[in-house]
């Protein structure tokens, strides 16, 4: 069959609910292409629009994680769709086939379809159907996210093309919002993408039950169960991570970038951060007679690069010392700044913190006499004086006697 006089049709490779689609030949440029077929049975009175919707929303993403959309048009009375063609199965296949995924390649699934999910984000585009049978897998494993049927933009609340209260996708995967009759926004993707992961490590989705109803209610209250606990063998910070994305509210989730640079650096294996880079040891700084005779050096904490932190020197203690030992002056009656090397006189502000460092000493002021001078002051006054009444009280006493 030759579609629009250039498409030869081959064999038919996957039926839904609106078309078929086809392994096909471009026969003008020579190169294999998939032709979506629209069914032309007149089921459904939207499919048409959903159709040309599809084609203009994959039309705008240019992303090697998207299934690239090549042409579109009409064919005998029946609208075309020309795809990419991805050499491969779907994730449902490889799960039929082979059974749950390894951590390295459902690592792998995860980094690439978060990056067509991010991708499609930054263009306002929300998938809105991101099931395993929508991630294809190549000849080489590369993932690409197709069917944008149901896709709708942001911008745009009437290009989702359903009735008001009708929820569209597929509710195995289904994010709770979604289940209440909220609008789908990008963080649904996260979540119907965290389901997927879910069931392509277990080997079951997170939530299963005999109703749609009762299906929908567990996405919205039931917590999932920990793939750990359904025999998988993940990481624990992999699993951590995979829970975060079935958070029940959507600003709990990381968004599609978040995810892909996090899976992409490798952190879902479970190693532990980088320690920060350990700075030189500080100069020493003098010891005042309170601290013990051996602490040697003091290790500053390490600081992110680029930045000068602003410290302060303490100065040594000056208690119990005359003005000649403070170096005060009388004009001022704050102590000179002396520089930080070995064997400063005692009692000298030190900087403990090197060179490099934007440090800053406060003047000391000059010592006041406090509350303890005070007291002693008072102690002496009030000994005089019970002295001269002891005295006056003894010679009234003599002279009364004699």
């Amino acid at each position: 069959m030759l579609v629009a006089d250039r498409y030869r049709l081959h064999a038919v490779i996957g039926r839904g609910g609106m078309g078929e689609v086809w392994r096909g030949l471009d026969e003008v440029l020579g190169r294999p292409v998939a032709v979506k077929l629209l069914l032309n049975d007149g089921a459904d009175a939207s499919a048409e629009a959903r159709f040309r919707l599809e084609a203009q929303t994959s039309a705008r993403l240019h992303h090697p994680h998207v299934v690239g959309t090549l042409d579109f048009g009409t064919w005998q009375d029946r609208w075309f769709l020309v795809m990419e063609l991805v050499e491969g199965d779907s994730l449902a296949g490889e799960l039929a086939a082979g059974g749950p995924l390894t951590s390295e390649r459902l690592a792998q699934v995860a980094q690439q379809a978060a990056e067509g999910l991010a991708a499609a984000h930054a263009q306002g585009i929300v998938h809105r159907d991101i099931k395993p049978g929508n991630l294809l897998g190549d000849r080489d494993g590369t993932v690409r996210i197709g069917d944008f049927g149901i896709a709708r933009f942001v911008d745009d609340p009437s290009a989702g093309l359903t009735t008001t209260g009708q929820i569209v996708g597929t509710g195995l995967y289904l994010a709770p919002e979604r289940a209440i009759g909220t609008p789908a926004s990008s963080a649904s993707d996260l979540y119907s993408l965290g389901c997927v992961l879910y069931e392509l490590a277990v080997g079951r989705p997170p939530f299963e039950a005999d109703t749609a109803t009762a299906l929908l209610y567990q996405h919205v209250d039931a917590p999932p169960v920990p793939p750990s606990r359904r025999g998988a063998a993940l990481p624990p910070a992999f699993e951590a991570y995979l829970l975060s994305m079935l958070a029940k509210q959507p600003g709990e989730r990381p968004t599609a970038r978040e995810a892909a640079d996090w899976f992409a650096g490798g952190a879902w294996r479970g190693a532990p951060e980088p320690l920060p880079p350990e700075q030189p040891v500080a100069a020493a700084r003098h010891r005042g007679p309170q601290q013990p005779a051996s602490g040697g050096t003091r290790r500053r904490a390490a600081q992110p690069s680029g930045t000068r932190r602003r410290t302060t020197a303490n100065p040594a203690p000056t208690a119990r010392r005359g003005p000649e030992q403070r170096g005060t002056t009388p004009a001022t009656g704050t102590a000179p700044v002396r520089p930080a090397a070995t064997g400063t006189a005692p009692g000298a502000p030190v900087s403990a913190l090197g060179t490099g460092w934007n440090t800053t000493v406060h003047r000391v002021p000059a010592r006041r006499p406090g509350v303890r001078t005070s007291l002693r002051r008072h102690s002496r006054t009030t000994a005089v004086i019970a002295g001269t009444v002891l005295f006056l009280s003894a010679l009234l006493l003599g002279m009364a006697l004699f």
